[in-house]
């Protein structure tokens, strides 16, 4: 690969979101999204039967201080894709550099990943997880279809932080935040 500016020819608007009409490779567009860090967290939402549901996701982000909303996005053929559509709300919990086994536990598919996990019922019931670094209670408010992901849109009715290291992702792999040193010393 070259650091060259990957420009793909014209699309027609019509066929743009069409998987198989792209002209850039999946793959290759991937490992270039995975240049950015991302945090990671856990989302979870309870289900009709009020069992708990979650799932590790680092495309959770901010969108408005006022008002408080937040987004993030699951892929469309997700088993949780359901759960998530007709809950009244979610909870997005921020893992800390300590949880990296967790977010590995709830990328996977489980019948129950919240086995040996301490958690507490929140707004709508969504699960909070211990020990997260933050926590966002969200009204579902809407959701939105693009490409191969749904978009859901949230309102923070309430939230919770400390000042635990948050835990970093990017190039396929589990990273820490390393400050700068002389902002730490000027503090």
């Amino acid at each position: 690969m070259t650091d060259l500016p990957k420009q793909p020819p014209a699309a027609d608007p019509a066929n743009e979101l069409a998987s198989d009409s792209s002209p850039i490779d999946p793959r290759d567009f991937r490992n270039a999204l995975g240049n950015y860090a991302t945090g990671v967290t856990i989302i979870t939402a309870a289900g009709p039967d009020g069992k708990p549901y979650g799932l590790t996701c680092n495309s959770f982000a901010s969108v408005s201080l006022n008002p408080p909303l937040v987004l993030w996005s699951l892929v469309v053929y997700s088993s949780s894709l359901t759960v998530f559509q007709n809950a009244s709300h979610f909870a997005v919990n921020v893992l800390g550099a300590s949880q990296q086994a967790l977010a590995n536990k709830f990328a996977k598919s489980s019948d129950d990943k919240f086995i040996g996990v301490d958690w507490s019922p929140a707004l709508g019931n969504a699960p909070l997880l211990a020990e997260s670094v933050a926590n966002f209670q969200c009204r579902s408010v809407n959701r939105y279809y693009g490409g191969d992901h749904v978009i859901f849109l949230g309102a923070v009715e309430a939230y919770s932080y400390n000042r635990n290291e948050p835990l970093l992702f990017a190039r396929g792999a589990y990273g820490r935040f390393l400050p700068d040193d002389d902002r730490q010393n000027s503090s």
